[in-house]
């Protein structure tokens, strides 16, 4: 459906009625953070379900909540399963949680997923700070009638992905002596996995990494003039790569292993944002 400015400020009103403070960092967590969100301090624990106008996940390992409260000293939102295309939603629904936070306040998002290596000098639990993405797709989250409290219709990509934060990023893995990767995320609509002709169109193209999130919500941050940071986690090398199928329980299991490490690598960055 087409969310009018009207419907999303009852989605952000609800929210706000809920907390004494206006987050500035929001954080959309993929299947390898989930447990970051247990580390909030005086949690406000919201069910997507009860807010008005939001959407449900249907991804059986997200939990649907909205989670509150403070990070390593910063005012944060949390959102603890998102919502992709191939769920069965328009691209145009996929506006909806980045223009909620926009109207709390929001100012920075991390981003963070699980996605499959294409360059094949990564491996299995590498992180990849994005520094671009490729989306060749139809569609827009941002396609319609354009409501111009979210910004103009037609708006610039260049730095979608904040240099500023991508910098900050690589400081913060320094610190706790963690070599991260750094390349261009693509975007497919899924469930399937990428067949391995895909694969190699991908890296012809120039893709590192490929998922099936974040970059709808980064092309509605971006019109938002929100300053957004990509991180990806290597959870399985890339249809093709190695001679064996892609399984979601390999995604899962390998973001448990490189759980924690990528969840002090998240509270480092907020703690210098």
């Amino acid at each position: 459906m087409a969310y009018s400015y009207d419907d999303l400020k009852k989605s952000a009103d609800y929210i706000l009625d809920r907390i004494d403070f206006k987050p500035k960092i929001a954080l959309i967590l993929g299947s390898s953070l989930d447990r970051l969100a247990e580390e909030i301090e005086d949690p406000v624990v919201i069910d997507y379900k009860d807010i008005p106008n939001y959407l449900i996940t249907t991804v059986q390992s997200h939990a649907g909540k909205l989670i509150l409260g403070q990070l390593n000293g910063k005012n944060v939102i949390c959102m603890s399963g998102r919502f992709h295309y191939y769920e069965g939603y328009d691209f145009e629904d996929l506006v909806l949680p980045i223009r909620v936070f926009y109207l709390l306040g929001v100012k920075s998002l991390i981003l963070t997923n699980a996605a499959g290596a294409v360059n094949k000098s990564y491996k299995v639990g590498d992180i990849m700070i994005i520094k671009d993405h490729i989306k060749l797709q139809a569609g827009s989250p941002v396609r319609g009638k354009n409501i111009e409290e979210f910004g103009p219709r037609f708006f610039d990509m260049s730095s979608a992905y904040e240099p500023e934060y991508r910098d900050l990023a690589k400081r913060a893995a320094s610190k706790i002596s963690m070599e991260l990767r750094e390349g261009i995320y693509f975007y497919c609509t899924g469930p399937q996995f990428e067949t391995p002709a895909e694969i190699n169109a991908i890296r012809i193209l120039g893709g590192d990494a490929v998922g099936m999130s974040t970059v709808t919500e980064t092309i509605t941050a971006a019109q938002c003039g929100m300053r957004v940071l990509g991180l990806s986690l290597m959870s399985n090398m890339a249809a093709g790569v190695l001679d064996q199928p892609i399984t979601t329980d390999e995604v899962r299991e390998s973001g448990k292993k490189s759980s924690a490490q990528f969840r002090a690598l998240v509270r480092e960055i907020i703690s210098e944002m």
